[in-house]
This record gives C-alpha cells, structure tokens and sequence, in this order.
C-alpha cells in the first residue's frame, strides 16, 4: 500500500536497478510491436514466393500486413480499462502471454494444401491486441514507479525499444537467409523455413521476461488510487471505515494517521469528469495529437518503394530479391529512425516533452511540404531526397512518435490514467488506418505514385493539427503525477474516535479554503 511519504519518496529517488528493471520489462512489448511491423514487410514476399508462386494479391498482402494494426487499436482499448478497473499488475503478464502465444500461432501457420493467409490474418489480429495491451499498461506502469526527474527519460526509453525491433528484425532475416542460401537456391520452398523462423525470434525476449511481467509488484500510486475510492465509502458516522486497513502508515506518527481526502477528480466518474470542457480537452489534445501524427507517420511509408529503388532493392533470384529488401530495410532505420528514439531520451528531461513536440510537428511539416511540392525534382536528385527522408524520419522520432506516447501516461488522475492512454493511443492507431486503407490507394490515381505528392501535402495539414491540440497540453517536466493528474493523495488528519471530528493537518488547499 501507499501514502504520501511513500510517493513523496518514489518521486524524489534517484535513478536504481529496479527502475532499469522495469523499463527492459516494459520495453519488450515494444519491441515486439517493432519486430513484427519491420519482419511482416520482409517475410510478405518470401510467403508469395511459397504458396503464390510470387503472385499475392494486393488485398491479401494488405490484409496480412493490417491485422495486427486493427488488433492493436482494440488491445489498446481493452487492456487500458482492464488496467484502471483490477489493477495493473493483475493484466501486466496476460498482455506478453498473449503476444507470445500469437508470435507461436503466427510462426506454425498454415500449408500449402490449407493456405495460409486466413490464417496468418487471425494470429495476427490476436497478436495486435497482445501489443495493443501493451502500450497503456507499460507507459502507465513505468510513470507511476518512477522519480519526477527521470520520469519522462524512463518513458522514452521503454517507447525506444521499438528502436531495437526495428534493427534486429532485419538482421535476423538476414542471418537466415544466410543461413539457408545454398538450399535456397535449390528450392525456393526453403524461404518456408525461414520466414517462420523470423516471426518465431519475436517472441525469444518475451519468453524471457513473462517471469518478471507476472510477478511485478502492483503500482502503488494505483493502490492510492483504489484506497481512495474505498474511504468514499463512509458510515453513519461520516467517518471513514478502517483507515488502516486500506492504507499503511508509513510516515505517520501517534498524533496522525493517513486516510484520504479525495479531491473531486477522484471522487467523480469517467464521464463526470471528462464533462468538463479543461478535462476534455486535455483528452482530446492527446488523442487528436496521436492521431495527426500516425497519419504522417504511416502515411510517409508510401515512399518506401521509392526509397528501396533508389539504394538499389531487386534482384533477378528470389534470394537475392528477398535478402535485398531485408538490406534495404536495414539501411533505412539507420536513416533517422533509431538515433531519433535515442535523441529523445538524452534530452527529454532537459528541453521537455512540450517543446519537443511542437519542434518535432513544425519540421515534419516542412518536410512533408517540400517534398509535395517539388515531389519530381527531388526524386531525381537521390541523395537530397534521401536526406529529407532522413530528417523526417529523425523528427518523427525526436519528436511527436515520442512525446505522444509520453505524455497521456503523465496528465491524467490515477484512476482513468491507463484508460486515457489507451484512448489515446487507439486514436493514432486509427490515424494509421486511414493512412493504409484511405490514402494510400490515391497515392496510384492517375498512374503509379501521381497522387503522392498532393498526399505529402495534406499529411503536412495533420502536423499542422498536431501542432495547434498541443497546445491543449500542460508541460509535465518536473512535476508529480499528483499534481499533474489533479489527485489529492493523502491528507494527515487527526481523527477523534469517541467525537468523530477530523483534524486536518496539510490538506490541499481546495480542502482548506
């Protein structure tokens, strides 16, 4: 259990190995969402190799690859209320077992004589929502255990193991494919061998972590949290029943003994307490931030064919087709995309979440404009547009990719903090959806990639929205969960058994004036 010296004392911490414990505990879900967006795009082709003689339909292979994504906005959704309603602890371990177990379906799917992509769909839906789950439980977890000071740090950190994903998964399929080259080249079925090992390598840091996930200690800002919607609970006397048994006292003395004093947003529900407009708002920042950004984000991944063809991806042997693309794949998240995660690490608790945000949603704007506008010039000159590419890629991730995920695990009360989150990240994982399935067929109107540079253009319209809901956000740097989410922890009160009268001795001052 919790009270305010307790708290008082995970915010004022220093940085310990329990907290790097948690963040390499937290950060395998994101790995894993990582590994398998990059592996799918590299094992797409090895399957039509296979069992479509190199032949896939496009909305077969578009099915594949979108399952996870439709399963992730619902496990987001899911798990984020399951965490605020039994306990974070309580689903921590079920979110990785069901990733693993997915990881294990996806991997053993299908046959020749059955087919596979049915199958591949339904494993990896399910895998999604394990992933989907993960989001909200991690952020949440890993901002209420940490100190106020390296808080966001710790965040960030958890969020860029998908930096890591995104290296390996490369660098596995190119080690197998290695591996079987000489079979290979013999028989292309053997591409079945390797595929299925790619996927199943997911699921290896997740096998070794479920002990920790599943023996967690629950969060106590969470117990608080619960404790003070029990003291709500009062009886004929107005007085709160068995203080001590909902909260221990560590901290107090024989004059005072801790229960709560809820201030409103503990006491009022869901839907009470987003009826007002600031709480609304604050929602609505998060949400609508999230969802500009993965527009962009998913949406500038229309360009990757022209960023393969223009380092040299193809090959005229199926071998060489498919290790080309695991090399290509691996020199773009060299392009930005992992040093940005780790820039937002180093320097999150230096410059803030904020800043980091709006710079972040300003530049990718620019970029986005400029290669809409002067699409064709710049196709022709590959090594600027690669350099573009770059610094997108870069401030995606030094920037909104980042903060976005930070920052709903920070603002919101305890009680609907992993239910926000999970709203929230739903929201940009919505905005993925429209990228796949709206944009990107317009992106062929009038021949292959004509509309592409009037879609850069209008992603550049959703950076912009991004940038003005930000300012609906507070800057959360330095500043306690409690104060930030509006939670009134713990008041010392004095407690008159045989009057029932209180005491009180530091309240907030809402409870004082």
């Amino acid at each position: 259990m919790a009270d305010a010296a307790l708290l008082e004392q995970i915010d004022s911490s220093k940085l310990t190995w329990f907290h790097i414990r948690t963040i390499l505990v937290s950060g395998v879900g994101f790995y894993t969402d990582a590994f398998d967006l990059f592996v799918i795009n590299l094992v797409t082709p090895m399957i039509a190799y296979v069992y479509y003689d190199n032949n896939m339909s496009p909305l077969a292979e578009g099915a594949i690859k979108a399952a996870s994504t439709f399963g992730t906005l619902f496990g987001q959704l899911i798990f984020g209320y399951l965490a605020d309603k039994y306990g974070r602890k309580g689903i921590y371990g079920l979110s990785l077992a069901i990733i693993i177990f997915a990881t294990v379906g996806t991997a053993c799917s299908g046959t020749k004589i059955a087919g596979v992509a049915g199958v591949l769909i339904f494993w990896r839906f399910i895998l999604g929502i394990g992933i989907g789950g993960d989001y909200p439980l991690s952020a949440v977890i890993t901002s209420e255990f940490g100190n106020t000071n390296t808080r966001g740090q710790s965040i960030a950190a958890v969020f860029s193991m998908q930096g890591f994903g995104i290296l390996t998964a490369p660098i596995v399929v190119l080690g197998l494919l290695a591996a079987f080259k000489p079979a290979i080249e013999q028989n292309v079925d053997y591409l079945d061998y390797v595929w299925r090992l790619s996927i199943l390598a997911g699921a290896i840091p997740g096998l070794a972590t479920l002990y920790f996930r599943l023996t967690f200690p629950e969060s106590p800002r969470y117990t608080a949290a619960k404790a003070a919607e029990g003291s709500n609970a009062t009886n004929v006397n107005g007085r709160s029943s068995s203080p001590r048994e909902r909260i221990s006292s560590v901290g107090s003395d024989e004059e005072f003994e801790p229960i709560y004093r809820p201030k409103p947003a503990v006491a009022m529900t869901f839907s009470e307490h987003f009826s007002k407009w600031d709480n609304l708002k604050l929602l609505l920042g998060c949400s609508i931030a999230w969802f500009a950004l993965d527009v962009a984000f998913y949406g500038i991944n229309l360009n990757q064919s022209l960023v393969l063809s223009s380092i040299g991806v193809g090959g005229s042997t199926p071998y060489e087709d498919v290790f080309s693309r695991a090399l290509g794949n691996l020199i773009i998240s060299l392009l930005g995309t992992v040093p940005g995660y780790w820039v937002t690490v180093f320097t999150v608790e230096k410059l803030g979440r904020i800043p980091i945000q709006r710079f972040g949603f300003i530049i990718l704007a620019l970029v986005l404009v400029i290669l809409g506008l002067w699409f064709n010039s710049l196709v022709a000159n590959i090594p600027l547009f690669l350099t573009l590419y770059t610094i997108g890629q870069f401030f995606f991730n030094f920037g909104p990719n980042a903060t976005t995920f930070i920052l709903p695990s920070e603002v919101f009360p305890t009680r609907f903090r992993s239910t926000c989150h999970g709203i929230s990240a739903a929201s940009g994982k919505l905005g993925a959806i429209l990228a796949g399935f709206a944009f990107a067929p317009l992106k062929d109107v009038g021949g292959k990639d004509k509309g592409l540079p009037v879609l850069l253009v209008v992603f550049a319209g959703f950076m912009v929205v991004g940038l003005v809901v930000t300012s609906w956000i507070p800057e959360t740097k330095g500043k306690s969960l409690e104060e930030l989410g509006g939670d009134d922890v713990i008041t010392k009160v004095r407690y008159d058994v045989l009057s029932g009268d209180e005491t009180h001795g530091g309240g907030t001052d809402a409870e004082q004036g």
